[in-house]
Protein backbone atom coordinates (compact mmCIF):
# COMPACT_ATOMS: atom_id res chain seq x y z
CA UNK A 1 0.00 0.00 0.00
CA UNK A 2 1.17 3.73 -0.70
CA UNK A 3 1.69 6.34 1.51
CA UNK A 4 -0.78 7.65 -0.50
CA UNK A 5 -3.22 4.89 0.14
CA UNK A 6 -2.38 4.80 3.96
CA UNK A 7 -3.23 8.69 3.92
CA UNK A 8 -6.58 7.78 2.67
CA UNK A 9 -7.05 5.18 5.43
CA UNK A 10 -7.49 6.25 9.11
CA UNK A 11 -4.79 4.53 10.90
CA UNK A 12 -5.99 3.31 14.59
CA UNK A 13 -3.17 3.50 17.49
CA UNK A 14 -3.01 3.10 20.70
CA UNK A 15 -1.09 4.28 23.36
CA UNK A 16 -0.56 2.58 26.34
CA UNK A 17 1.51 3.48 29.54
CA UNK A 18 2.24 -0.02 30.88
CA UNK A 19 3.82 -0.89 34.71
CA UNK A 20 3.68 1.10 37.50
CA UNK A 21 5.39 4.78 35.64
CA UNK A 22 3.84 7.12 36.52
CA UNK A 23 4.72 9.61 34.38
CA UNK A 24 2.28 10.41 30.93
CA UNK A 25 2.97 13.66 29.82
CA UNK A 26 4.97 12.62 26.81
CA UNK A 27 2.46 9.74 26.04
CA UNK A 28 -0.41 13.13 26.02
CA UNK A 29 2.06 14.64 23.60
CA UNK A 30 1.57 11.91 21.24
CA UNK A 31 -1.63 11.07 21.49
CA UNK A 32 -2.33 14.39 20.69
CA UNK A 33 0.71 14.50 17.91
CA UNK A 34 -1.12 11.69 16.36
CA UNK A 35 -4.53 12.44 16.58
CA UNK A 36 -3.61 15.88 15.07
CA UNK A 37 -1.80 13.73 11.91
CA UNK A 38 -5.32 12.33 11.62
CA UNK A 39 -4.75 9.28 12.83
CA UNK A 40 -7.28 7.23 15.55
CA UNK A 41 -6.05 7.06 19.36
CA UNK A 42 -6.84 5.10 21.97
CA UNK A 43 -4.70 6.08 25.18
CA UNK A 44 -4.69 3.30 27.95
CA UNK A 45 -4.39 5.71 30.78
CA UNK A 46 -1.85 4.77 33.33
CA UNK A 47 -0.74 2.25 35.29
CA UNK A 48 -1.89 -0.68 32.83
CA UNK A 49 -0.69 -4.06 33.05
CA UNK A 50 0.54 -5.89 30.25
CA UNK A 51 -2.95 -7.95 29.94
CA UNK A 52 -4.91 -4.84 29.91
CA UNK A 53 -2.79 -3.45 26.70
CA UNK A 54 -2.83 -6.56 24.93
CA UNK A 55 -6.65 -6.76 25.36
CA UNK A 56 -7.55 -3.22 24.22
CA UNK A 57 -5.34 -3.43 21.22
CA UNK A 58 -7.24 -6.69 20.28
CA UNK A 59 -10.87 -5.36 21.30
CA UNK A 60 -9.98 -1.88 19.51
CA UNK A 61 -8.62 -3.98 16.21
CA UNK A 62 -5.82 -1.19 16.29
CA UNK A 63 -3.21 -1.13 13.69
CA UNK A 64 -0.37 0.11 15.79
CA UNK A 65 0.70 -0.58 19.52
CA UNK A 66 2.76 2.34 21.42
CA UNK A 67 4.20 1.75 24.30
CA UNK A 68 5.07 4.30 26.24
CA UNK A 69 7.56 3.28 29.23
CA UNK A 70 9.85 5.16 31.29
CA UNK A 71 10.13 2.92 34.12
CA UNK A 72 13.19 1.01 33.23
CA UNK A 73 10.91 -2.18 33.17
CA UNK A 74 10.82 -2.19 29.03
CA UNK A 75 12.88 -5.49 29.52
CA UNK A 76 9.80 -7.61 31.80
CA UNK A 77 7.25 -5.57 30.58
CA UNK A 78 7.44 -5.71 26.44
CA UNK A 79 8.09 -8.92 26.19
CA UNK A 80 4.38 -9.90 27.91
CA UNK A 81 3.11 -7.56 25.59
CA UNK A 82 4.63 -9.15 22.56
CA UNK A 83 3.97 -12.87 24.10
CA UNK A 84 -0.03 -11.70 24.87
CA UNK A 85 -0.25 -10.10 21.18
CA UNK A 86 1.00 -13.64 19.66
CA UNK A 87 -1.32 -15.46 22.03
CA UNK A 88 -4.32 -13.77 20.63
CA UNK A 89 -2.90 -13.90 16.65
CA UNK A 90 -2.91 -10.45 16.71
CA UNK A 91 1.24 -9.88 16.42
CA UNK A 92 2.06 -10.04 13.25
CA UNK A 93 -0.51 -7.92 11.52
CA UNK A 94 0.15 -4.93 13.90
CA UNK A 95 3.35 -2.15 13.83
CA UNK A 96 4.69 -2.42 17.59
CA UNK A 97 6.55 0.78 18.80
CA UNK A 98 8.25 1.87 22.15
CA UNK A 99 8.90 5.00 23.28
CA UNK A 100 10.72 6.34 26.19
CA UNK A 101 13.58 5.69 27.76
CA UNK A 102 15.38 2.53 26.84
CA UNK A 103 19.20 2.26 26.88
CA UNK A 104 20.84 1.70 23.71
CA UNK A 105 22.33 -1.51 24.99
CA UNK A 106 18.69 -2.93 25.09
CA UNK A 107 17.54 -1.77 22.07
CA UNK A 108 18.64 -4.96 19.78
CA UNK A 109 17.19 -7.47 22.36
CA UNK A 110 13.53 -6.08 22.14
CA UNK A 111 14.03 -5.38 18.71
CA UNK A 112 14.53 -9.32 18.59
CA UNK A 113 11.90 -9.85 20.14
CA UNK A 114 9.58 -8.16 17.48
CA UNK A 115 9.85 -4.28 18.49
CA UNK A 116 9.45 -2.44 15.18
CA UNK A 117 11.01 0.64 15.95
CA UNK A 118 12.40 2.28 18.78
CA UNK A 119 11.44 6.10 19.66
CA UNK A 120 13.63 7.58 22.46
CA UNK A 121 13.25 11.41 24.17
CA UNK A 122 13.99 14.35 21.60
CA UNK A 123 12.54 11.83 18.76
CA UNK A 124 11.28 13.73 15.92
CA UNK A 125 7.45 13.45 15.93
CA UNK A 126 7.37 13.97 12.30
CA UNK A 127 9.64 11.18 11.93
CA UNK A 128 7.50 9.32 13.98
CA UNK A 129 4.29 10.17 12.10
CA UNK A 130 5.94 9.43 8.66
CA UNK A 131 7.15 5.55 10.25
CA UNK A 132 3.97 4.80 11.12
CA UNK A 133 2.21 6.19 7.56
CA UNK A 134 4.85 4.08 6.04
CA UNK A 135 4.91 1.07 8.22
CA UNK A 136 1.56 0.38 9.35
CA UNK A 137 0.23 -2.94 8.06
CA UNK A 138 -1.90 -3.57 5.62
CA UNK A 139 -5.28 -4.48 6.85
Amino acid sequence: MSVEQQDERTIRCLVAKVGLDGHDRGAHVIARALRDAGFEVIYSGLHRSPDEVVQAAVQEDVDVVGISILSGAHKTLVPRILDGLREYDAFDDRLVLVGGIVPDDDQPELRDLGVDEIFGPGASMEEMIRYIREQAPER
